[in-house]
């Protein structure tokens, strides 16, 4: 089993040593719920949000109303498996993926972590193309440049690992929070309500639709919720953990979000960071490209995590990618989804709406089902008991073809049943989205999965072949 030293457990300004290594409870910081929430308010607080909140009316086609109620009802739903999952680090002292393994199996959550893998880079890669592209209308430096740097400094936060990834979050959003009010002021004269279509067939498919994209957005950091709370001592209520989380995520996605909509209102034709461009230009020049910059620095708040998560995700391969330091991955993944942008916008040409649009319905299909599928583990079999001493040890966790694993393939057929996508030159459109004539990828696959998972688990207990660790005597952690 993997072990760290309990002196180089949490350093302070200084390269963190631990890798996906469980974090026993007295070399845990103090901590608390609130900093988490704070955490989670600020990652989501950012650029992104917004043109995620901005695609409702010209690219689904819907009204002001309609789109404030999309966005209040799928955060939610997206919110509740990070919020839950947050709890996780406390109690176990887990990264997310490894907890994967309890319901997965030892297999099955090398899977998961592929697809955790690919969702880190593409998220990087989708928000460092939103801030490139903003920082070269800005400074009209050649867009590489802009990327570059954008990667650069959030590598750079995200090398040295938890401490500082907290310390920087703990106060980026304050000026974010100043330019957004500036921007909201300025735009208010112009905003109206644009009126709901007729509520018909159409109508619903392209309101579900929108809301794929919302959960998308809000349920993505699901797959690495527990990495940033496993440094939070055991005696923190879960409860203070969960609401925190919950409201840190859910205000900034709502508030940026609506905010979206509402400059779509004025500039009803505008994609992306058109948006916010084209509502600062009252202002100036100059006061106009020193509040687009600062959405630009945006950017790096909402991708540290996600390059700090990918070198733990890929320890989760197995104990040789283990034995290699988190931060090289995490260098590694950095240089690989800088490439991809760099390719995505200088050579393939595709504009950040249309792969905005594209990526975050895709993206979600997958952490539905294995949201569900944790979800059930925790409540229903497991009921919050875990037999810690095993995280790392493939003799004492199942192997090959678990429930889970089956569940999450039904989940990811089921995801490709309902989907109903088109880009450039690419299309995902399965027979019951195209019935639909909407995207029901996530909603199908998700109920599919939990479905398959419940059945097949339940199965499995009263077999005897897998009994949870709630079932008999808890073993020592």
């Amino acid at each position: 089993m993997s072990a760290l030293p309990a002196d180089v457990a949490t350093p302070v300004l200084a390269v963190e040593q631990r890798g996906i290594q469980r974090v026993m409870d007295e070399e845990r910081t103090s901590q608390t719920s609130l900093q988490t929430g704070i955490l989670w308010f600020t990652v989501n607080f950012v650029l992104s949000a917004v043109t995620t909140g901005a695609l409702a009316i010209p690219a689904f086609g819907l009204g002001l109303w309609d789109s404030i109620a999309a966005i209040l009802i799928f955060n939610a739903l997206g919110i509740l498996p990070v919020a839950l999952f947050c709890t996780l680090g406390p109690l176990t002292g887990l990264r997310q993926m490894v907890i994967a393994r309890f319901a997965f199996g030892w297999d099955g959550a090398k899977l998961t972590a592929l697809f955790n893998i690919a969702a880190c880079i593409g998220w990087s890669c989708v928000n460092a193309i939103i801030g490139g592209v903003l920082f070269h209308s800005i400074w009209h430096w050649p867009f590489a440049v802009c990327l570059l740097i954008i990667a650069g400094l959030t590598t750079l936060v995200s090398v040295y690992g938890n401490d500082l990834v907290q310390r920087y979050e703990r106060y980026a959003w304050i000026p974010l929070a100043v330019v957004f009010i500036i921007i909201a002021i300025t735009a208010a004269p112009h905003m109206h309500a644009t009126a709901t279509p007729a509520i018909k067939m159409a109508w619903f498919a392209s309101w579900i639709s929108y809301g794929g994209a919302i959960v998308g957005f809000a349920i993505g950091w699901s797959s690495y919720a527990s990495d940033y709370s496993v440094y939070v001592r055991k005696s923190v209520p879960a409860k203070g953990i969960f609401w925190w989380t919950f409201i840190g995520e859910f205000a900034a996605c709502v508030l940026l979000q609506v905010l979206g909509v509402l400059l779509t209102t004025w500039h009803n034709t505008a994609f992306g960071t058109d948006v916010l461009s084209l509502a600062v230009q009252p202002l100036g020049t100059v006061w106009a490209d020193i509040i687009l910059l600062l959405l630009v620095l945006s950017v790096i708040a909402n991708n540290i995590p996600n390059d700090y998560s990918l070198g733990l995700t890929v320890q989760v391969l197995g104990q040789s990618w283990e034995a290699v330091k988190r931060w090289v991955w995490t260098l590694v993944g950095a240089a690989i989804y800088t490439a991809i942008g760099l390719y995505v916008v200088a050579v393939r040409g595709f504009t950040v709406a249309e792969s905005l649009t594209f990526f975050l319905l895709i993206i979600s299909y997958w952490l539905g089902p294995f949201s569900v599928i944790l979800a059930l583990e925790h409540f229903v079999f497991r009921k919050g008991r875990y037999d810690l001493s095993s995280w790392d040890d493939p003799g004492r966790i199942q192997r090959g073809l678990t429930p889970a694993l089956i569940a999450f393939i039904v989940g990811l057929v089921g995801a490709a049943l309902g989907a109903n996508q088109m880009g450039l030159d690419y299309s995902l459109i399965g027979p019951v989205g195209k019935w639909f004539g909407g995207d029901l990828g996530f909603e199908l696959g998700t109920v599919l999965a939990g479905l398959t998972f419940y059945v097949l688990r339940r199965r499995e207990v009263r077999s005897g072949v897998r009994v949870p660790e709630a079932e008999r005597e808890p073993a020592t952690a």
